[in-house]
């Protein structure tokens, strides 16, 4: 004997077309029907934006912004060269100015910044220009790095004895007769004149944080050193943004530390965390970032997320012009 299938009662059948909503068990969702391969290429075509249409809204003025953190290693200039890159591809004019003699944003912009090109140091020192010294980044439009070569790692003994030495990029970049969205600066891992320089030349500070208690230690010497600015030199500056970077959710300290910044910080801190990604590290080797290294990866999607988080806040909060 067969067994007979089961039939639907016609109270359930009326039940399913009455409910335009109804979705059986049995049907996939958009993200299990998307192999993830398919996804993976979704995403690198919304980070591209190879239309090259200005998704990220633009702010009304110049937002001048201080990328700092004493502790090396935090992601500064990581963060710098993603976050100028992923507003660039959306439609901002942005400006990269690499404070830090290392010179590791030059390299990730792959920008030259070998001895004899004009860099930061000749603006800093000898008053050159910054139109003159800013290069175009090939393969990104809208996109502008001033390079900082090895001759930077001198600039803090011999700004000691220039007048108005704090002030030196301040007025540079103020000169400047092109008009941007967004000015990066990325700080060197330390307190000493080329940051005080981009602390005056700010009009915002963005603090990225890293997931470990290392980091939360030196972070009260920092904000002290920013109120000290504030106070004697530079009273707009503010500390706007906190970006958590290189977290690992397999760890309890992690999640405690990003618990204490965003119980301490409130709203200032982004929602988008920038997790450990090896597509970060490896972009720098291929002189890129990592949203044109590899799109369509965690990385190059969080710092997406971060920057139109930042774009958008720009918007709600205008801030004054200082390019």
């Amino acid at each position: 004997m067969v067994a007979e299938a089961p039939v639907a009662s016609t109270e359930s059948l009326a039940a399913v077309v009455a409910d335009p909503t109804y979705v059986s068990r049995e049907t996939p969702t958009r993200e299990e029907d998307d192999p993830p391969l398919a996804m993976e290429a979704m995403r690198a075509v919304q980070i591209l934006n190879p239309s090259g249409e200005v998704t990220m809204p633009r702010p009304d003025r110049t937002r001048v912004m201080c990328v700092a953190n004493q502790k090396g290693g935090v992601g500064k200039t990581t963060t710098t060269v993603n976050l100028a890159v992923a507003l660039a591809l959306h439609g901002n004019r942005v400006l990269v100015v690499d404070l830090d003699p290392q010179g590791n944003a030059s390299t990730g912009l792959n920008v030259p910044h070998h001895t004899g090109i004009p860099d930061v140091y000749d603006c800093l020192i000898n008053s050159v220009p910054l139109a003159e010294v800013a290069q175009a980044v090939e393969g990104i439009p809208n996109l502008w790095c001033v390079p900082a070569t090895i001759d930077l790692a001198g600039a803090e003994i011999e700004l000691v004895s220039v007048v108005a030495r704090e002030s030196r990029l301040d007025r540079a970049i103020a000169a400047y007769p092109g008009e941007f969205d967004y000015v990066f600066i990325d700080c060197p891992p330390s307190l000493g004149l080329l940051t005080v320089n981009a602390l005056v030349a700010a009009q915002e500070v963005l603090i990225p944080i890293q997931c470990e208690y290392y980091a939360l230690e030196g972070l009260n010497q920092l904000i002290n050193n920013i109120n000290l600015v504030r106070q004697h030199l530079n009273p707009k500056l503010d500390v706007s943004t906190i970006l958590l970077t290189m977290y690992d959710r397999r760890t309890r300290l992690a999640d405690a530390v990003e618990q204490d910044v965003r119980n301490h910080f409130g709203d200032k801190v982004l929602q988008a965390v920038i997790p450990r990604n090896v597509r970060v590290s490896e972009a720098p080797s291929y002189g890129q970032s990592v949203m044109t290294y590899d799109p369509g990866s965690r990385g190059a999607t969080s710092y997406f997320e971060a920057a139109q988080e930042i774009a958008e806040r720009g918007v709600k909060e205008p801030v004054g012009r200082n390019a």
